[in-house]
């Protein structure tokens, strides 16, 4: 008599109800999804890709070909194709930036591994120089002549100390009605220094800001300096190196 069929174990039927159901793998929708089920809540998180990241993902060589290239067989001169991550969107983080702090408080940085970034530099008149963000750094840059070393410093101190809540680290300043230009003013900063400080440091992509309340300029520099410290790399940004997957 032949042998008996052996028995398949069906697999395990899926929870019918749940708090949530998200859609989509970027990143805010992963964001949303750990905020609530730090809350408790029981999600069902779903991609209609092979893949995780949505629009911000990081593909490997195979998965990239298949998108950009379907049906095309993915290069073989270099190399295995998963040691690739191509990055879709560029995902370089503040250390100490909000994102950051959400990726913490949701649990998400156990699962993404980051490294810091070694160094931030400026370009001046064809040459390389690190970034100042901080008195220490001001009085040792060589951006800066010996007079203009010390101006920098006593900004930076300013932002250091300056804390939104406590009028008294003001100093006198109101923030919101004096401009960026202005307030460069007051500490007698050049043109070259409010330049590597508006861009290097507060990330302003032109030169608008100049003619806006210093008070965005001011944090902005302030959350460089803490995110540098967070880390002491000699840069404030953080990098996933493989990716959000």
């Amino acid at each position: 008599a032949p042998a008996p069929s052996p028995r398949l174990t069906p697999p395990p039927a899926m929870d019918q109800e749940y708090d949530a159901i998200i859609l989509g793998t970027g990143l805010k929708e992963c964001l949303l999804a750990g905020l609530l089920s730090v809350d408790g809540m029981k999600i069902l998180h779903m991609d209609r890709n092979s893949y995780y990241g949505g629009e911000s993902a990081s593909l490997n060589l195979k998965q990239l070909w298949a998108r950009f290239r379907p049906g095309e067989e993915e290069p073989t001169q270099y190399g295995r194709w998963q040691d690739w991550n191509f990055d879709m969107v560029p995902k370089f983080m503040m250390g100490n930036g909000l994102l950051v702090r959400l990726l913490v408080h949701t649990n998400v940085h156990n699962y993404i591994q980051f490294k810091a970034v070694d160094g931030s530099y400026v370009v001046k008149a064809g040459k390389t120089y690190k970034v100042p963000a901080n008195d220490i750094d001001a009085l040792k840059s060589s951006l800066m002549g010996i007079f203009e070393k010390r101006r920098a410093r006593s900004f930076f101190i300013f932002v250091q100390d300056y804390e939104e809540s406590d009028p008294k680290t003001h100093k006198g300043y109101n923030l919101d009605a004096l401009t960026s230009r202005e307030l460069y003013a007051k500490f007698g900063l050049e043109a070259n220094t409010m330049d590597f400080i508006g861009h290097s440091l507060a990330l302003q992509s032109d030169e608008a800001y100049l003619d806006r309340p210093a008070r965005p300029m001011i944090n902005a520099v302030k959350l460089y300096s803490e995110s540098l410290a967070r880390f002491d790399t000699g840069s404030p940004h953080i990098y996933p190196p493989y990716g959000l997957g």
